[in-house]
């Protein structure tokens, strides 16, 4: 653990000397702040534009259920950061992200681009999260939010955990079905793509928001390949985790039964990830933060991956995408974003494959771009990327395919995959009854 500490340490000290004072309040929101916090000014190097409102409808003709466009297919590369010039770009790279430059020096690589602030949200979101500013808190302990609804309950952040649940409680719409892949290489870059039907409920977002301690349904299927075909997942995640955790359920199509799933969280292997994938892994974090103590190191300028739409693109094929021991890089799209940087130190006295957690939030969506991951030596793990795109029709910044890669074993694991599937569906019309346990067995059963 000395390792560890070291990393965070270091870590803290670097960051916070590019780190520009936090001496914004709630009252900034919507003025000097966006509605979602993120400072609305350009900075002063003029590399990263104000934010005038985000991209909120798509281009003319375009319409909900066709492929998304890219809006900026004509951006020139800046410039290409690679293992031999990274020097040049180190004060603007997560550790992460310098780590996998040195491991893959020959294939690994960052495109810049010039930066765009897409991300934008519905009014109500705006309206409830400058309301959250002054009437959310954190439960005890931190595990659980009180006082909060529909938007991001803590717009100007005083403490890591509190950035953590603006992560957990951001807006993504208020439902959605969707089918994706997901794929494992190994290291020559073979792949099975395991495919798998999503429908998430999101309460606390609903207008009016949630009457429960619940903040979201989800419910999870795996399509194919046909030796894991049938299997089911259902969660209900909590908002105040002190009060109650969450409940989960699986269905074996095998055994033909719904059982209870207590392990479905922490750091128990994600559904079908060959074991590249914690469960909190998923959507970059998840679940409940209270085995670390997190620490709000500050905000900082750093290129990080953004408006993936080549990624994201009906034209690209899977075989295009995945490469050995990352995905295609001339696919990815890095810009420079302010972010907030978030460690999470192992608390004492819990347990969890991670020592030491690094997160880079976006501040104008609060996604989480990048995770850095060290082991119980303090050595760098795993890092995870998430590319994300602007979907306007709902609208919200959100991942589209998020890779984890694991330095050790030299492989890694995306998720998300999506080019050769129908549009995510935003409006399904999805009901409380289509989440119980008893709807698991009626699927299984189908």
């Amino acid at each position: 653990m000395i390792r560890v500490k070291a990393a965070l340490l270091a870590g803290a000290l670097a960051l916070a000397i590019a780190t520009p004072a936090m001496a914004q309040s709630a009252a900034d929101l919507g003025k000097t702040l966006t509605p979602m916090g993120a400072i609305k000014a350009g900075n002063k190097d003029g590399t990263i534009p104000e934010w005038t409102g985000g991209l909120t409808q798509g281009p003319a003709g375009w319409q909900p259920g066709q492929p998304y466009p890219d809006p900026f297919k004509d951006d020139k590369p800046l410039f290409t950061i690679t293992a031999q010039n990274m020097a040049q770009y180190a004060d603007k790279l997560t550790e992460g992200h310098k780590a996998l430059l040195q491991a893959y020096p020959d294939t690994y690589k960052m495109i810049v681009y010039p930066t765009r602030r897409t991300a934008g949200y519905p009014q109500r979101i705006y309206d409830e999260t400058i309301a959250n500013a002054t009437r959310a808190k954190l439960a005890e302990g931190g595990n659980g939010v009180i006082g909060a609804k529909e938007g991001v309950p803590f717009p100007v952040p005083q403490s890591g955990v509190e950035a953590v649940w603006n992560h957990l409680l951001r807006y993504r719409g208020e439902e959605i079905t969707r089918r994706v892949g997901q794929a494992n290489p190994q290291t020559n870059g073979s792949y099975t793509m395991i495919t798998l039907q999503e429908s998430v409920k999101y309460l606390y977002q609903a207008p009016g928001g949630t009457t429960t301690n619940t903040s979201l349904y989800f419910l999870q299927e795996v399509v194919a390949p046909a030796r894991l075909a049938g299997e089911i997942l259902l969660v209900h995640e909590t908002i105040n985790q002190v009060a109650e955790p969450r409940s989960a359920w699986t269905y074996n199509p095998g055994q033909r039964r719904v059982r209870r799933a207590p392990n479905v969280g922490y750091d128990n292997p994600g559904t079908a990830s060959d074991g590249l994938r914690t469960n909190d892994n998923f959507d970059m974090f998840s679940g409940a933060p209270d085995r670390y103590e997190w620490t709000l190191v500050g905000k900082k300028e750093m290129y990080v991956p953004y408006n993936a739409y080549k990624l994201h693109s009906s034209e690209v094929t899977y075989d295009q995408m995945i490469r050995p021991r990352h995905i295609n890089q001339d696919l990815a799209r890095y810009e420079l974003h302010r972010v907030w940087v978030v460690e999470g130190k192992l608390r004492d006295g819990t347990s969890h494959i991670y020592a030491l957690r690094r997160f880079y939030i976006d501040e104008d969506s609060w996604q989480i771009l990048v995770a850095d991951h060290y082991d119980g030596r303090g050595q760098m793990w795993r890092v995870a990327e998430s590319h994300g795109v602007q979907y306007w029709e709902v609208p919200t910044y959100w991942s589209t395919l998020d890779a984890l890669y694991d330095l050790q074993s030299g492989r890694y694991t995306a998720l998300g995959f999506d080019n050769q599937e129908p549009p995510y569906n935003f409006k399904p019309g999805l009901t409380a009854a289509d989440f119980s346990p008893d709807s698991l067995r009626r699927a299984g059963v189908r």
